[in-house]
């Protein structure tokens, strides 16, 4: 396992990629990547009171926030994931077992490889469908690769959805 789930029972948002970026991996944290808009945004829109570092991820849980991947054995961006890299299963089970109140994917391909499609297939915004009580949300990619697709609007609709 490249980085460890930050998961406990109960979280308001559990925040799931593809995978960790090698960036991540080298500094052991998640959303590490320079450009990277994760902790940011989470500030910006008022899921954290203060901006956290990504060295400082694991602070995420005392604001009821957690973090996982679809990929936790192989680290890089998406374009060099193999579909026998994600375990849609296993993710399943945590969140089974944990449920949180939302899953909010980070990219519109963690939620087309959960999802079974393609991305054009994906709508950013709440989802129908749902993990047992767990509502399904997707929001752009905060990864500085994937600048062109960035919109914030879809973030701050997160939070009023989560309230």
């Amino acid at each position: 396992m490249i980085l460890q789930d930050l998961l406990q029972p109960n979280l308001d948002i559990v925040f799931c990629g593809t995978a960790v970026s090698k960036d991540s991996e080298k500094k052991g944290a998640y959303y590490a990547g320079a450009g990277n808009m994760f902790y940011p945004i989470l500030h910006k829109i008022g899921l954290t009171p203060k901006q956290i570092t990504p060295q400082n991820y694991t602070d995420l849980v005392h604001y009821n926030l957690g973090l996982t991947d679809l990929v936790k054995h192989t680290s890089g961006n998406d374009d060099v994931l193999n579909e026998q890299d994600f375990d849609v299963l296993e993710f399943k089970k945590k969140m089974i077992a944990y449920k949180p109140k939302m899953v909010c994917f980070n990219g519109k391909k963690a939620a087309a490889t959960f999802f079974d499609t393609k991305t054009k297939y994906i709508s950013y915004g709440l989802q129908p469908e749902t993990i047992g009580e767990t509502k399904l949300y997707v929001a752009p990619s905060t990864s500085g690769s994937a600048r062109r697709f960035w919109d914030e609007r879809y973030w701050r609709e997160l939070k009023s959805v989560k309230e």
